[in-house]
Formats: structure tokens, sequence, C-alpha cells
């Protein structure tokens, strides 16, 4: 009996040996491949918690560069930002509040440029959006029209479509042309809530052009009865 089994435990090692012998060299590097990948996935997840680490440290900083109006130092700390950590969401967030600095303190042509790196870069299409109609602001005060509208022209997220009508209503009736801002205006207050308080700001606009703003829900429900 002791013999049997051991003939029979010698046929399993010799297909073992045979199998190992054809497939080991595939099973190994299908091994390596595997422990690779997930290698480099646990390295992938440190150094994007180390990206976001340092940037959020980075971005405090020019926070408190922003409270002490130092726009020397200002322009340095965000270079860095968009130098090491453009891809995350701090670098968006604190373009967005230089180019607020710098349009506070008359610096249009560095507000422009930072805002543009934003709708440009930024992987988050709210923060492209913001970025864009807040360009589109500043381009509306120096009169660059067209400029304006070509960002407005941009794809917006839903969200944003009245704000994004509204900014070009002023656009339109900057330009003098009432009739094609009195439509983005009707438009940007159709999109929004009806209890919105920026819809008031719309309504605003829309008298100073004679148009009357549409009856709400309620409103024509009462009329039927």
């Amino acid at each position: 009996m002791a013999n049997q089994l051991d003939l029979e435990e010698q046929e399993q090692l010799d297909q073992l040996k045979h199998f190992w012998g054809q497939y080991g060299n595939l099973i190994t590097w299908v091994l390596i491949a595997v422990l690779s990948t997930f290698a480099a996935w646990n390295a992938y997840q440190y150094w994007q918690r180390s990206q976001a680490t340092q940037a959020a440290a980075l971005f405090d900083e020019l926070e408190r560069v922003v409270k002490g109006n130092d726009t020397a130092k200002l322009d340095r700390v965000l270079g860095d930002m968009k130098d090491k950590f453009a891809s995350t969401t701090y670098a968006q967030q604190a373009a967005l509040l230089a180019a607020k600095v710098y349009f506070e303190t008359g610096k249009s042509e560095e507000a422009k440029s930072t805002l543009l790196w934003v709708a440009d870069k930024s992987s988050d299409t709210g923060y492209q959006a913001i970025a864009r109609l807040r360009l589109a602001g500043i381009l509306l005060e120096s009169k660059a029209y067209d400029e304006a509208l070509k960002q407005l022209s941009n794809t917006f997220p839903s969200d944003f479509a009245a704000l994004v009508a509204d900014r070009r209503g002023d656009v339109y009736l900057a330009q003098g042309k009432k009739s094609e801002a009195g439509a983005e205006f009707l438009k940007a207050y159709q999109s929004l809530d009806e209890g919105a308080e920026y819809r008031r700001l719309v309504e605003v606009k829309m008298a100073s052009l004679g148009l009357s703003v549409p009856l709400s829900k309620a409103e024509i429900v009462g009329e039927k009865k």
C-alpha cells in the first residue's frame, strides 16, 4: 500500500514538474505584473495624497498673502501653485482668488491671464465656468465685447445657464443691441427658480428695456380661475 501511495505521489510530482516547466515562466511574469501594478497603484495614491497635502499648505500661504495685500509675493506663490500642483483643485481655487485680487488692485491683464489659465487648464467644469464668466465680465468692462461673447460661447454646465444668459445680455446691452439683450435676459429669468433673489436683478434689467416679466405658474392658475 505504501509503495502504491509513493507511486501516486511521484506521478503527481512529475505532473507538477511538467506543468511548472511548461507554464512556470508565464505564471511568474503574470505575478510580477500583478504585484508591480499593485505597487504602482499604491505609489500613485501616496503621491496624490502628498500632492494634495502640499498644495493645501501652499493655498493657505496664498490666503495669508492675500490678507496681507502682498501682491509681489502673491505672484510667486501662485507661480509655485501652477508649476507644482496645477492638477489639484487647490491650484484652481488659488488662481480664482488671485485673479480677484489682481482685478481689485487694477491689474486687469494679470487677472485675465489667470482666469484664462483656469478656463484652459482646469479639469473641473465648474471652475472653468466660473473663470469664463469672470473673464467675460472683465472683458465687458474693457469694452472687448467680441472677446467677451467668445468666452460665453463655450460649453457651460446646465447650472450656469442663467448666469451665462444674463452676462451675454449685459454684453449685448453695452453694444446697443437691445432686442438681443432682452432675449438673453428673458432666457436668464426663465432659467432661474421663482424664489431666486438674482431674479429681481434680471427683472430690473428687463424693465429698463420696457419688457414685462412672464407670469408665474401660480399667477397663470389664478387667472384661469
